[in-house]
């Protein structure tokens, strides 16, 4: 389960970065800025999903301090 969440987290940052690599050498004339964007914002979403079912369905508990 960690290694899911981990590798999720990882693909985020991957993303962003790519967003970052497309806004400085299209200099805002393409989309590709908008397309790697958007890929972040999915996957965020997807993980956020993730961890959601899976407290639903028991297999995550919530840790405390």
């Amino acid at each position: 389960m960690r290694a899911i969440v981990i590798t999720a987290l990882v693909a985020v940052v991957i993303a962003l970065f790519t967003a970052l690599v497309f806004l400085y050498r299209d200099r805002g004339r393409g989309s590709r800025v908008v397309t790697a964007l958007a890929v972040r914002v999915l996957l965020s979403m997807a993980l956020i999903a993730f961890l959601v079912f899976s407290w639903w369905m028991g297999w995550i508990q919530p840790g405390g301090l």
